[in-house]
């Protein structure tokens, strides 16, 4: 397995309302020395929420996406608030973007969008025994909701509007989870 490299210096170069740059100056086990940058870790983690319903399908929601000016369908996510686990935090997510909570939340596994160059991570979580329940959210607009089954995940990805990576990833998770232990 290989070693880590060295972290010589690290200092933060850029800083946005959401994001900070970090300058990473690195030695590498064979002597090399290399400077990167990444987008830094801020706040205190976010989750991606796979809301099943009884009927076998998943929730999304379509909101609009400023990277690439358009409105696409995803799964309720968001940041984890000061004092929140990642379970209470899924749970809110599901009452502010869906209009349900959930008896049943479970974490599957934390992933990383583009570790190459980006320290953020997601959990990603699963949720049942779903109930009507909103919340105020932090949204500019309320968001349209869209229920599809989880065994046709193969025509949801095919559709333009959907192409959220932490989306298509956590339904996959999901849909192996589901198989492998059924919800009650």
């Amino acid at each position: 397995m290989p070693t880590n490299p060295l972290i010589l210096k690290r200092q933060r170069i850029a800083r946005t309302r959401l994001f900070q740059v970090e300058q990473l100056d690195l030695r590498f086990s064979n002597g090399v020395e290399r400077t990167y940058e990444r987008l830094a870790s801020s706040g205190y983690g976010a989750v991606a929420v796979v809301p099943v319903t009884a009927q076998g399908e998943v929730i999304l929601v379509q909101e609009y996406s400023a990277g690439i000016n358009a409105y696409q369908w995803g799964l309720p996510k968001g940041s984890i608030d000061p004092g929140e686990g990642n379970l209470e935090a899924g749970n809110r997510e599901l009452k502010e973007e869906a209009g349900v909570g959930a008896r049943e939340l479970r974490f599957l596994k934390s992933i990383h969008l583009t570790p190459s160059y980006m320290e953020r991570s997601i959990d990603v979580l699963v949720a049942w025994d779903l109930y009507e329940e909103s919340l105020p959210g932090d949204e500019p607009e309320p968001l349209a909701t869209m229920h599809w089954p989880l065994d046709n995940l193969a025509e949801l990805v095919a559709r333009a509007d959907v192409s959220d990576g932490i989306s298509i990833t956590a339904l996959y998770m999901a849909r192996d989870y589901l198989q492998s232990s059924p919800i009650q």
